[in-house]
């Protein structure tokens, strides 16, 4: 569109934008009007169908308009469709069918335009650089698209050219989308106003990365790092010799799309596990490592034949703070646990809440939105479901959503969508529960350790259930393993670290009451299968009583005098 812009700061400036467009204002009331237009004729058709009864008839015409009016839109509108083409609970499926297209099978740019970017941000020939290149992309997705090919070394690789003059179209529609944020906000009802601009300059910043190559690169190798002892995962490696800004090359990677289930179960995946390797590595991303996929619909993840999830498109990350990622777990926490004033409390850490709010009248309402949410499945308990019933809750209490997790909720919406499609009953509590169960119980570092302090404390007693029912929890996952667990637990109680622990369990087993004694014997249960964890299990409470062995004969029958000593 200009030089001006096109050679601009690289990072999204929106008062920089702002500057330029606001001299130039025929340039933005011309998109604007091009934009209404567009929807206004597509909302038109479908009553016009109304009317006319022939909606039903009609219904793969006006899907194929919807999609084709979003590519014509251009990527920001691409992106919109994108992720609603993950939601199956949200869109009609002649829609979906159609929106499903744009995550990868968009119209291409000129091929021979794509081929001399290559050759110029390369600085070679194609011959000079790969053995084999095919003449036509194999995919096209919103901001480039991806040929195949083969470098002079013999490594098979995926070859990215960006879509040209992508920084002024990108741009113009970021202005105009924060122009309408700033006019629309005081209008809203139910806080959906608060930091409305602030979430376009979140999406701003991200999409402004995204077309920078260089960073992607630089994404997919930090994001390697974060899963390279992960056997379930994948990422490309980056051929940095033959990439640049606006040209990416990376390893090629063969796999299946997620949504396609019947070529998954034809090479002898199980979709069930493709879904929990999904969630289990979105939480990793979220509350291990902190540095997300931000885009993680099916067009960028992969079940490859060997089992593993393969990503790829890493231009859209984003990096969560210590304090956030800790007080996620305590929020999943304190779910888990039912503890809704202590919930409230994390709402109020994260920015849902602000600090001076009440949130005493706040509690049950979250009981009476989240009490049975475990009990429920994706398709029950999904973010339509919470959203809708937040919406209820907003006319009364001052809930907000922070800019900064509006790509965590994009992320965890499009995952959500992936884990629908593939299995409308599939319970994504029943993975994410085993999974911040198992990290509790390891307690790989203090702060989870001191989270599971919190979880099995409440009001100065030891609440013995509690570690039954995560021991129960993190147990339905098959790969869990008590005995390491156990192990790190035992040394942790003999620590300097673990005398508060080592006392109140001595007060808790020692104290003359029938109900303690029931409650250990029903910990029992849970190990006494495992020889080598029940021995540890019994030599942790011989220890806190004092090696007392008649005390622990008259808690725990089964145990004798040999198999403490083995112990």
């Amino acid at each position: 569109m200009t030089q001006a812009l096109t050679q601009s700061n690289r990072k999204y400036d929106p008062r920089q934008i702002a500057r330029y467009y606001s001299l130039r204002p025929w340039l933005g009331w011309g998109r604007a009007i091009a934009i209404f237009l567009n929807f206004a004729w597509f909302i038109l058709g479908l009553k016009w169908d109304e009317w006319l009864g022939v909606a039903e008839r009609n219904k793969l015409k006006r899907a194929i308009h919807l999609r084709k009016m979003l590519v014509r839109l251009g990527p920001t509108f691409i992106k919109v469709g994108q992720a609603l083409s993950t939601r199956p609970d949200l869109i009609r499926k002649d829609f979906l069918d159609e929106l499903i297209k744009l995550q990868d099978q968009l119209p291409p740019f000129n091929n021979g335009l794509a081929l001399r970017m290559i050759q110029s941000e390369l600085g070679h020939s194609i011959k000079e650089i790969f053995s084999e290149l095919t003449s036509a992309p194999v995919a096209a997705a919103s901001l480039g698209q991806v040929y195949r090919g083969r470098l002079l070394t013999g490594e098979e690789v995926a070859v990215k050219v960006q879509r040209p003059n992508l920084r002024p179209i990108l741009s113009l529609d970021l202005y105009l989308m924060r122009w309408a944020a700033g006019w629309l906000a005081p209008w809203l009802p139910l806080n959906l106003g608060h930091d409305l601009t602030l979430i376009v300059d979140e999406f701003g910043t991200k999409l402004f990365e995204e077309i920078d190559y260089l960073n992607e690169g630089r994404n997919a190798e930090r994001f390697a790092t974060n899963f390279r002892n992960d056997p379930h995962v994948k990422v490309p490696a980056i051929y940095w010799r033959y990439t640049s800004t606006h040209v990416l090359t990376l390893e090629w990677l063969n796999g299946f799309k997620l949504t396609d289930t019947t070529r998954i179960i034809a090479a002898g995946l199980d979709p069930q596990a493709v879904i929990e390797i999904g969630v289990t590595t979105g939480l990793r991303q979220l509350l291990e490592h902190g540095f997300f996929h931000a885009d993680p619909h099916p067009g960028n993840l992969f079940a490859m034949p060997d089992g593993r999830m393969g990503y790829i498109d890493f231009g859209m990350m984003d990096q969560l703070d210590e304090t956030t990622k800790e007080t996620l777990v305590d929020a999943i926490v304190h779910l888990i646990n039912k503890d809704y004033t202590d919930l409230a409390h994390d709402y109020v850490k994260l920015g849902f809440l602000t600090p001076d709010v009440d949130i005493r009248p706040i509690v049950p309402a979250l009981e009476s939105l989240l009490g049975d949410a475990i009990n429920r499945n994706v398709g029950d308990f999904n973010f339509k479901t919470i959203t809708d019933e937040f919406s209820k809750l907003m006319y009364d209490f001052p809930f907000r959503v922070p800019a900064k997790f509006a790509l965590i909720i994009r992320s965890l919406v499009t995952q959500e969508g992936i884990a629908l499609s593939l299995n409308p009953n599939f319970r994504i509590l029943e993975v994410a529960y085993p999974y911040v169960a198992r990290r509790l119980l390891m307690g790989e570092s203090a702060q989870l350790r001191r989270r599971l302090l919190n979880v099995l404390f409440k009001d100065g007693k030891f609440q013995w259930e509690r570690l039954e029912n995560m021991i129960a929890i993190a147990r339905t996952d098959n790969s869990f393993d008590l005995l390491p667990t156990a192990q790190m637990g035992l040394q942790y109680l003999l620590s300097d670290e673990g005398k508060f622990l080592q006392q109140q369990l001595v007060i808790a087993l020692t104290e003359d009451d029938r109900l303690h004694a029931q409650e250990v014997q029903r910990l029992w249960n849970l190990v006494k299968d495992d020889l080598n964890a029940s021995r540890l299990f019994g030599a942790a409470i011989g220890i806190l009583t004092q090696f007392s062995r008649e005390r622990v004969a008259a808690i725990l029958p089964e145990f004798t005098t040999s198999s403490l000593k083995d112990s």
